[in-house]
């Protein structure tokens, strides 16, 4: 290679790393609302470029363990186990919801309970007017179209919140298909979308159709969300209040990677659908974990009302804390 030739490569080699970003991360799209606008937030107070990339949980979690990014995201947390074969650490970032939204023209108000939703899953519903759910909508005239149910194609966090929250309120769903990433979904009335993002379009688009969605795509979209049966066998709204009552409940210990699932929790005012979505660092790479640390910090003291607004729950100051000394007894603060 001439030496001209050399010296314009390594020139665009540098400039391309000085406008790159200075951290990298990639997975869950649950979060992918609130990352956006902290990101934007934080290189606005900063200077510090952050890029998150929305791939699913599952490629998020690729990507750390092979070291791709500088941190991965995912809606299913990893277990204690997991995370020190793959080399990892653990901490939540936020919380938030997954709602059922739906497509029913003419029905801006609808209840869905418990066991509507887990036959919707179980494919046993074939037409709305179905008892399982007229039952809950006596002053709603339900028309006999058939139900379409909508879900993640993609390994996803967000399947597997919602499959554990159908574990909790279905047996039958529990023996047959547990908690997973991915499900190959029973019945012949369903079709699948990629990321959160494929999920709401699918329900923009096909009348008739209901489907498990992050609340933030949701509300973006405009897609009307069910009021959904609580443990205390309350109707209950997807919104920040409920969200924040579900969330009070969260169980989530530094000791075990703060390694939980926390949907269905108790309270009559407690939204059931909910989940803490999950950040993943590479232990060995301690100086860049600071910086990575730095970010999620500057966003629990900063960025409480972006995820609010967005429909997201920021983390309380007690668990803020436990994080805190989690990053400094890990040597990442």
């Amino acid at each position: 290679m001439k030496k001209g030739l050399v010296s314009l490569v390594a020139g665009l080699a540098i400039a391309s790393s000085l406008n790159g970003a200075d951290l990298r991360g990639s997975g869950a799209s649950f979060p992918y609302a609130v990352y956006q606008q902290w990101t934007k937030a934080y290189y606005k107070a900063t200077g510090v470029k952050v890029d998150y990339i929305s791939k699913g949980s599952s490629k998020g979690i690729k990507d750390i363990k092979a070291r791709q990014t500088d941190f991965g995201g995912s809606d299913k947390p990893l277990s204690p186990k997991a995370l020190k074969k793959a080399k990892l650490y653990q901490f939540p970032s936020v919380v938030g919801a997954i709602t059922m939204g739906y497509n029913i023209p003419g029905i801006k108000s609808l209840k869905l309970s418990r066991s509507a939703i887990a036959a919707i899953a179980l494919g046993k519903v074939k037409y709305w007017d179905d008892k399982v759910i007229a039952s809950s909508n006596p002053s709603i005239s339900l028309p006999h179209k058939k139900v379409t149910f909508v879900h993640r194609a993609d390994g996803s966090g967000t399947t597997f919140n919602f499959t554990y929250f159908l574990s909790k309120i279905s047996k039958e769903w529990k023996h047959k298909y547990k908690a997973k990433k991915a499900i190959n979904w029973p019945g012949n009335q369903h079709i699948g979308g990629n990321k959160n993002s494929g999920v709401a379009s699918l329900i923009k688009q096909t009348q008739y159709s209901v489907g498990y969605i992050d609340y933030a795509d949701a509300k973006n979209n405009g897609i009307a969300m069910a009021e959904v049966e609580n443990k205390a066998g309350k109707f209950v709204e997807p919104n920040l209040s409920t969200f924040q009552a579900a969330a009070a409940k969260a169980n989530l210990n530094p000791k075990k990677d703060f390694y939980a699932a926390i949907a269905d929790p108790k309270g009559e005012n407690a939204y059931p659908i909910v989940a803490a979505t999950f950040v993943l660092l590479p232990k060995e790479k301690t100086k860049t974990n600071k910086e990575v640390t730095k970010f999620f910090n500057w966003c629990y003291d900063n960025g409480k009302t972006i995820a609010s607004n967005l429909g997201y729950v920021p983390l309380p100051d007690t668990l803020v804390s436990k994080i805190r000394t989690y990053w400094a007894d890990k040597g990442i603060k």
